[in-house]
């Protein structure tokens, strides 16, 4: 419970996911190296990529605390297990999964659930979801968001797709709890060229939108 708490604390502060969506993980460390040295500490690694167990396990040997790691595009069951197995500290479907919430809820791991109409929303809330992914949000934009917490303000919301350092706050503003930050921050491109000092430089732009102040 203590650390399933610590993990939403830390989103909540942060209020940025970084979403590693990689064809093949064998940077991954470099990446997450990047993302906090721009400011950014919480990410996850899809599994639409290769070896995203692997980058879970080394990248939490490597880095330590300085990152909160979790595991995105969970559909299975035993998806969802053998990621947390390897230190996944939270997961994220891009859907209504309900078979993942639960074993999620029953290893004491923060689940993400993804959805999208409200009725989605709703019931990946009713079934343990903390947080709800709200995917892709780019398709109903901010006032989406302000629209369905009008009638269920108790749903914390992380919209993800589309999301960028330009509209991050837009989405806060309207009642969002957090974002997911995907293409706009990491890509193939970059990591194929190594360009690690962009992604840092693109995380460090992405925090200072979200927190100006900071």
């Amino acid at each position: 419970m203590v650390v399933r708490m610590s993990v939403i604390q830390q989103i909540l502060t942060q209020k940025i996911v970084a979403v590693v969506r990689l064809e093949d993980y064998n940077r991954a460390v470099e990446v997450a190296q990047a993302l906090v040295a721009g400011g950014i500490n919480v990410l996850e690694f899809t599994l639409t990529g290769r070896g995203a167990f692997e980058a879970i396990r080394a990248t939490r040997q490597a880095l330590g605390d300085a990152v909160c790691v979790g595991v995105g595009t969970v559909l299975k069951t035993e998806d969802a297990e053998a990621a947390i197995d390897a230190g996944a500290q939270f997961a994220v479907t891009p859907a209504l999964r309900r078979q993942v919430i639960t074993t999620c809820v029953r290893r004491n791991t923060l689940i993400l659930c993804g959805g999208f109409s409200p009725t989605e929303l709703l019931e990946a809330y009713e079934a343990g979801a903390e947080l709800v992914k709200v995917f892709p949000a780019q398709l109903g934009g901010p006032k989406f968001i302000k629209d369905v917490l009008a009638p269920m303000p108790f749903l914390k919301l992380v919209p993800t797709g589309g999301v960028s350092p330009e509209n991050a706050r837009e989405y806060l503003a309207a009642g969002a709890v957090a974002v997911g930050i995907g293409g706009n921050l990491v890509s193939n491109k970059l990591v194929a060229a190594g360009a690690f000092d962009q992604i840092a430089a693109t995380a460090q732009a992405c925090v200072t939108a979200i927190h100006p102040q900071s």
